[in-house]
């Protein structure tokens, strides 16, 4: 049996937990992984309860963190290094940038057989200053060049991946990321009740959420001066309420935006009656709880890969209202299962949110359409079948001692067979 080596940024809530889970699980039979991550963020709820929950084991190397230091980064680079001289991965398959930079650097000084990095996200643009983003760019040319496989999680993402690093044309390909769809369906109802109860929503309130870490790339002063504009133009013939889901180095500058713009705030922790325009929740781990609660969900980022908050919403049957960035295109229907806009155009951002709040036929067509959209895409299913054929026909070519013999899977009426 080939064995991969599977590292990511950090254990935090997001696509990549999902997915390296996901991953590891449902390929045990094929392969053996050890499953290798940093340590989240101060700011960050950790996901390793997802791994708990479907019993995959895993290594944190705590000093693998998000933010860049010369001297954590270089031990966990050896870290690294001895686990691939002890372990002997075959394959070594990192994700995301700093996973990506650190396991590349060291599978390739010690002669791992196969390597391939997926971009959760990149940092080509929005991030850093220019001189930043020039070095980051001419280190991730040299590491995809010497990659046997970059994949990219959406096709409006490969093409803008293609754009920065110019790759051979089968070098990049495509692999969407697959999530548990059918459980955002489970008990929709009761969760609904539950979560409209705990913040004393009425029955005629339309909550808005958007989920995330408060950080600049996610742009939440967007989503809150947007609200704002929207609060102001009801004048009370619709009670919408606003909810931030998430944390980060942002918090207290959002919360003083928001009550510079008239908004009624609440934190988590504080006594609260039902009044708040606003609700700051920090992180929740349960999202089904969430995505039934609300109404419309939103995204106002710069620059993203594939959000998992959007496939997430539609599986819930919510809309979503999204700024044009990234991936984001390729996780909705536009016009169908939610609506977009310009990056930074809090106007048309606002303007879209304001046809799905007076408008409920609308509303709750666009929701009834997103199930159906992302379970013929996103199942996690279809991602674990697209991986198992890419490691089996990258071994045939670059491991002659491997088995050639395997079997080809396809998902047939949401099932795998063998064919």
């Amino acid at each position: 049996m080939a064995k991969v080596l599977r590292i990511l940024n950090r254990f935090n809530l997001g696509g990549p937990t999902y997915n390296a889970g996901f991953l590891t699980k449902f390929l045990e039979n094929d392969f053996e992984t050890v499953l290798v991550g940093g340590q989240n963020g101060d700011f960050e709820e950790s996901s390793s309860f997802i791994l708990d929950e479907l019993g995959v084991d895993y290594n944190i190397i705590p000093e693998i963190r998000r933010e860049i230091n010369p001297v954590k980064d270089y031990i966990a680079y050896r870290k690294i290094r001895g686990i691939i001289r002890s372990e002997k991965p075959d394959i070594i398959h990192t994700h995301a940038a700093k996973a990506g930079m650190l396991g590349r650097m060291a599978a390739l000084k010690e002669g791992v057989p196969i390597i391939v990095h997926t971009f959760h996200g990149h940092v080509f643009h929005s991030y850093f200053n220019k001189y930043k983003t020039k070095f980051f760019i001419s280190l991730e040319k040299y590491l995809a060049n010497k990659s046997d496989k970059i994949i990219a999680i959406s096709p409006r993402q490969k093409e803008e991946i293609q754009d920065f690093l110019d790759l051979e044309d089968d070098k990049l390909i495509t692999v969407p990321i697959g999530i548990d769809i059918d459980k955002f369906k489970k008990g929709g109802e009761d969760k609904r009740f539950y979560f409209r109860k705990q913040y004393k929503l009425g029955n005629d309130d339309i909550a808005i959420g958007i989920v995330g870490r408060l950080v600049p790339i996610k742009n939440h002063k967007m989503f809150i001066k947007s609200f704002s504009l929207l609060k102001r133009y009801l004048q009370g013939s619709r009670s919408v309420k606003a909810f931030i889901i998430g944390d980060g180095e942002l918090k207290l500058e959002l919360v003083e935006l928001a009550k510079e713009l008239g908004l009624k705030v609440w934190q988590q922790g504080e006594a609260q009656d039902g009044t708040a325009d606003i609700y700051f929740t920090s992180w929740i781990k349960d999202m089904s709880f969430v995505y039934n609660g609300l109404d419309i969900v939103t995204l106002t980022s710069l620059n993203e890969g594939t959000p998992i908050t959007l496939i997430e919403a539609q599986a819930s049957n919510k809309p979503v209202v999204a700024t044009n960035v990234g991936g984001v295109a390729d996780t909705l229907m536009s016009d169908v299962t939610g609506l977009l806009s310009r990056s930074k155009d809090i106007y048309g951002f606002y303007y879209n949110l304001l046809q799905l709040v007076i408008n409920d036929s609308k509303r709750l067509k666009m929701g009834n359409n997103g199930y159906r959209f992302v379970k013929n895409k996103y199942d996690y299913r279809i991602l674990v079948n697209n991986m198992r054929n890419l490691y089996e026909s990258l071994l045939a070519e670059k491991v002659p001692a491997y088995n050639k013999a395997k079997p080809i899977y396809s998902v047939e009426n949401e099932r795998v067979v063998v064919v």
